[in-house]
């Protein structure tokens, strides 16, 4: 099978609430003319030739986030905006990257590419992924893996979706919290242990079918009935795709990137983010 790069869309998750942050990280500026992440992603889906860019965000972020793609990308190159607290039961806290994937199902018409709005992936993660989709099947999608090692934060632990990988193919993604870097080890808390700095790990770029998306609303389904109580829960996109994987509806093709990620948790990221896209 072959994809038409205007068939494909660039969905970028911009919907959490920034608490770790304080703020709206979705818009901060990293870049030297007031860029944030998502503008930097924004404009590798025009110059690869993707089909539109649809930003699932919070209704209290139309304003600004519509204020600030005017301010950066005029009338160029058109931006769909998504709400995802008003799709499904509404609660407090964002219902995870699953969801926000589900909730933009309506501006959606075939595969499409998804990034988080607070992560960039080198000058090479999207168009990797985009290159990789074009030649999947429906049944196959697509995850760009990078090394952990390149991953981390300096001022504090992380969470990463470790992947175990087969003849270039997902066997499993453990979703792992409290890596950090202690001398020239990796440690992670949980599941605890020591990881290789080269060990492949998922940032949440992915390249997907429109089965693939369609298939997460009876995912979600079965999700919220088992967890509409719990104000914490989350339904996250890799562990959907990796319940798909596991009962053989779908076939994760991974890429294996050199790229270095760049990304804010906390406000003490800032100032190493706004220096990488300084130069």
């Amino acid at each position: 099978m072959t994809v038409d790069r205007q068939e494909i869309s660039l969905l970028i998750m911009a919907g959490g609430l920034g608490s770790r942050f304080g703020g709206n990280k979705q818009l901060v500026a990293v870049g030297p003319n007031g860029e944030a992440f998502l503008d930097y992603a924004i404009n590798d889906a025009r110059d690869l030739g993707l089909g539109q860019v649809v930003i699932v965000a919070r209704t209290d972020l139309q304003a600004p986030l519509r204020a600030h793609l005017d301010a950066q990308h005029g009338e160029d190159f058109p931006v769909t905006i998504v709400h995802q607290d008003t799709y499904g039961p509404t609660r407090a806290k964002p219902w995870g990257t699953g969801h926000a994937v589900l909730s933009a199902t309506s501006a959606l018409t075939g595969p499409v590419v998804v990034v988080n709005a607070d992560d960039h992936y080198g000058s090479t993660g999207i168009a990797q992924a985009v290159k990789a989709l074009e030649g999947t099947e429906s049944n196959s999608a697509v995850l760009v893996a990078f090394e952990l090692g390149r991953t981390l934060s300096a001022t504090g632990s992380v969470s990463r979706g470790v992947c175990r990988i087969s003849q270039g193919r997902l066997e499993e993604l453990v979703e792992t919290h409290g890596i950090r870097a202690e001398g020239d080890r990796i440690l992670a808390d949980d599941p605890s242990g020591e990881l290789p700095a080269d060990a492949p790990v998922s940032m949440n770029l992915w390249g997907l079918s429109g089965e693939a998306v369609d298939r997460l609303a009876g995912q979600w389904a079965s999700f919220y009935a088992q967890n509409s109580d719990d104000p914490s829960a989350e339904f996250l996109l890799p562990e959907a795709l990796d319940q798909q994987r596991a009962e053989g509806l779908l076939e994760v093709l991974v890429v294996r990137s050199k790229e270095k990620w760049t990304g804010v948790t906390s406000r003490k990221d800032l100032k190493a983010a706004q220096a990488a896209f300084a130069g």
